[in-house]
């Protein structure tokens, strides 16, 4: 055994751990060296609003061997749009979004050799493209966590020191199917023996992933993930949503409850090399899962000093993930927080893949679509609104050119940007005109036809539906009822034909005043002109409503209608988001321009 006697003079690493941090509470037999279930009182997840608290959440540590796909992107707008829209919910407070590359493992060294670089120097291109495609595509993040950086690998070092302090960490050797690709080890009923289609060779893989394994026998360390299983169990039971969907929450709780094994987490020196060093054991190699793991606290200043966690932002409120790192996110990484007294994240989002040719995107495969051509070819909102209007959280989706293409045609342009442009443009009515006339939340705007009323039912309703959806963490479910709102729009507008209407009117096209003609011909004015403004001003108010809806997910095009309809800069946020509430919009603040040139969503360049 390698692990520093508790009795023996402390290093400089656990001199510092004395200094910046205490257990809450350490039992008799830990000190003693033996173990027992310990209290994890202090890292159960709480669900009260902590206004002090910074609301924290997390995109995944992306693996840096190779060049980011759309999965990439996917998993990053999820937390994105998340973040934005606790922004716009709360726009008074902080939020924090963190995202970033794991830049350690065999993959990297492997990869590094390959390519004839440096493991430094690959990690560094691998971290510029994440970081540059992060940009194009306008997440939002504040902090970029890299796992070469000293001072994590430092904080790294101090989380192993206070694992193996409480003797959750031990050496011993280990034999089992090893994949390098997923950093992992398998048991036999995890693996399978299949004939490879390209090279014909007979391989044994791993059944959850497909990754071919090796059968590796080697000394390690392991961390003790057995003895978090009741307490994980009972986590899960008295947290029923820290895991979305509820269909992951249940195979996380079926895997839990037919037992862990304990789990190595370091490799030989002679294997690993690219990596964080065990501080205890310089022959050995953290595995890199461990450390990206350790680099959303690490992000944000921990090891924190006491007391003061809540204010960095600790713990995360919501974690994004994919569902191929749900173990990892879902029962490693609770039962690690454990083991370090913090608190754990109040919840995970756990989504699908997205699938090319019904095959996972995986850039092993060559199934991996590049998201900057994406975005050059279709734009960057464009590709925000397709991902989470098509992207699978309980299913896989399919990627396809031609699904984006229909998409934006039949929802962004066909529904949504051509009526903006009908009630911005047309010169038969004036949206100023028809808020200056029924706008305000005491105005009585109340419509005396049964498709008016169904719309103001509708806009009415729609901001507290997609915040449901949101706090449920289904963005997917919440952009679908914002489109139900201009789809309901749509259906008022034809059902009574503004443009019909105003060409019926005495005022249509006349420049000269009316006050001398007869009575009866101000009067039919009057009323057409009543019931014109009526009907502009319930479209106006739900387009209105849903370009301040839309902003979390197409940050650049709810900016533009916005715009278009006039609408002031200070009254784009959550408190505006109801009937009636603006009464003093309606002038553009922007050149409508004419045919293609100004519209919401122009043509495309190809419709294939």
């Amino acid at each position: 055994m390698r692990v520093v006697p508790l009795g023996s003079a402390p290093s400089p690493l656990q001199s510092l751990i004395a200094r910046r941090w205490r257990p809450q509470w350490i039992c008799q037999d830990c000190r003693r060296g033996s173990i027992r279930r310990r209290s994890i009182a202090s890292t159960t997840t709480t669900t009260t609003a902590d206004p002090s608290k910074p609301f924290y959440i997390t995109a995944p540590i992306f693996y840096a061997n190779a060049a980011p796909h759309v999965g990439h992107l996917y998993s990053m707008l999820l937390a994105d749009v998340l973040k934005r829209w606790h922004q716009l919910r709360h726009p008074s407070g902080t939020a924090i979004l963190c995202t970033g590359t794991d830049e350690h493992g065999v993959e990297i060294q492997q990869a590094a050799v390959k390519a004839g670089l440096e493991p430094q120097q690959l990690c560094d291109r691998g971290a510029e493209g994440f970081q540059e495609l992060a940009a194009n595509v306008d997440i939002s993040n504040d902090v970029f966590a890299r796992t070469t950086d000293p001072k994590h690998k430092r904080a790294v070092e101090y989380a192993w020191q206070m694992l193996e302090r409480e003797r959750y960490i031990y050496e011993r050797t280990h034999e089992g199917w090893y994949s390098v690709a997923d950093e992992a080890f398998y048991q036999q009923g995890q693996v399978q023996l299949i004939v490879d289609p390209p090279t014909g060779r007979k391989i044994m893989v791993s059944i959850e992933t497909g990754n071919a394994v090796e059968l590796t026998k080697e000394r390690s360390y392991h961390f003790r993930l057995s003895m978090f299983k009741d307490l994980l169990l009972d986590f899960y039971n008295r947290t029923p949503t820290f895991i979305v969907p509820q269909e992951r929450m249940n195979e996380v709780i079926k895997e839990v409850q037919a037992g862990l094994v304990d789990l190595p987490i370091s490799h030989p020196l002679n294997r690993l090399s690219w990596g964080v060093r065990v501080p205890s054991d310089s022959s050995q190699t953290m595995f890199a899962w461990f450390s990206a793991l350790l680099s959303h606290a690490t992000a944000i200043g921990y090891p924190f000093t006491p007391g003061l966690h809540k204010a960095a932002g600790w713990s995360p409120d919501v974690q994004v993930t994919g569902k191929d790192a749900m173990r990892l996110y879902c029962i490693y990484w609770p039962a690690v927080l454990m083991g370090l007294n913090l608190p754990l994240p109040k919840q995970i989002l756990v989504h699908a893949h997205w699938t090319l040719g019904n095959k996972r995107m995986r850039n092993v495969d060559r199934t991996a679509v590049n998201p900057f051509f994406a975005l050059e070819r279709f734009g960057v909102d464009t590709m925000r609104y397709f991902l989470i209007r098509q992207g699978g959280v309980i299913d896989d989706a399919a990627y396809s050119n031609l699904f984006i293409i229909r998409t934006y045609k039949t929802e962004l342009q066909q529904l949504l940007g051509s009526l903006v442009s009908l009630l911005t443009r047309f010169q038969g009515w004036s949206v100023a005109r028809a808020v200056q006339k029924f706008g305000g939340a005491s105005s009585d705007c109340a419509p005396d036809d049964k498709s008016s009323r169904a719309l103001c039912d509708r806009i009415r309703k729609a901001p507290a539906r997609v915040e449901m959806c949101m706090q449920s963490l289904r963005p997917k479910k919440a952009l679908q009822t914002i489109m139900l709102l201009v789809e309901a729009a749509n259906a008022h507008f034809d059902r009574l034909p503004p443009t019909k209407l105003a060409r019926s009117s005495p005022l249509y096209k006349r420049d000269t005043p009316i006050d001398n003609e007869p009575a009866a011909l101000q009067h039919a004015a009057s009323q057409i002109g009543d019931r014109l403004d009526r009907i502009i001003y319930l479209d106006a108010e739900a387009l209105r409503v849903v370009g301040i809806l839309l902003q979390p997910f197409m940050p650049d095009a709810a900016r533009k209608l916005l715009d278009m309809l006039g609408v002031s800069k200070d009254r784009r946020s959550w408190e505006w988001c109801e009937l009636g509430a603006d009464e003093a919009y309606g002038v553009p603040m922007v050149d409508l321009g004419q045919g293609e040139t100004g519209v919401l969503f122009p043509g495309l360049t190809s419709g294939y």
